[in-house]
């Protein structure tokens, strides 16, 4: 049986209370906040789920996290449960759906961001290698604001595999590097089922994904500074697609 993981934060624990997907098995609350309005609407999510949760002091919580960085609140849960390649492929035959794949991305706080990004921009899945790369920790859960449990996550073994299962039903892959020629606006996101590839900052994706790619795109930039942020370029990519399909459904009125 898999042990319980963590999540921490306030708006980390009402997303996954309100999400109700998860299994809490117990939250831990700052004895010292009671009065607080978050953790007053976390006391009664959890009252109404039937989960237990009690007060503790704050050195209960600093052992646990001992960054502190928990604003209070812990609570114990089931691990996510992550979603399979191909189930997701068939929920999603014969739509219009997207799905970002991480390569390499190591770094908890950008998962998280990228996550919260991609929730925000309505994309279907994150896709995350089951090495070589960060899966979901209570980092990931913190930073992500809870968005993590709004959208389908998919561990997989090769990545290559992975774009190559993509591709065989009838998804497009686009991959973004920054020697690319092609810029990121350059292609239309409104009518295809699309896999966006994102790799590590300084490594890159791997020459083995950018050559399944069917576009390679980059962010035009006024500087030669580094690239950007990975979690920056990603929502940069993304809300240009949010902008396309806004623009398309307005047009279309």
């Amino acid at each position: 049986m898999e042990q319980d993981t963590i999540i921490y934060g306030k708006n980390a624990v009402i997303e996954a209370l309100e999400a109700g997907n998860r299994t809490f098995n117990k939250i831990l609350i700052s004895s010292g906040a009671h009065k607080d309005v978050k953790i007053e609407k976390i006391k009664e999510l959890a009252k109404a789920n039937g989960i237990v949760f009690q007060f503790v002091n704050i050195q209960k919580l600093n052992q646990i996290e001992p960054e502190g960085r928990h604003q209070g609140v812990i609570a114990q849960i089931a691990p996510v449960k992550y979603t399979d390649l191909d189930d997701f492929i068939e929920k999603h035959r014969g739509k219009t759906a997207s799905v970002v794949i991480l390569d390499g991305v190591e770094d908890s706080h950008n998962v998280g961001a990228i996550i919260r990004s991609c929730v925000c921009a309505g994309v279907d899945g994150i896709i995350l290698p089951s090495r070589r790369g960060v899966l979901i920790n209570p980092t990931v859960e913190k930073t992500s604001a809870g968005a993590i449990n709004h959208i389908s996550i998919i561990k997989v073994n090769s990545l290559v595999n992975t774009v190559q299962r993509l591709k065989e039903n009838n998804w497009w892959v686009i991959a973004s590097d920054h020697h690319a020629k092609d810029n990121y606006y350059d292609v239309d996101y409104t009518d295809m089922n699309f896999a966006l590839i994102m790799g590590a900052e300084h490594a890159g994706i791997s020459k083995s994904l950018l050559k399944l790619a069917d576009f390679v795109i980059k962010i035009p930039m006024l500087t030669n500074f580094n690239s950007l942020n990975v979690s920056n370029a990603a929502a940069i990519i993304l809300f240009e697609r949010c902008r396309q399909i806004i623009k398309s459904k307005t047009n279309g009125k």
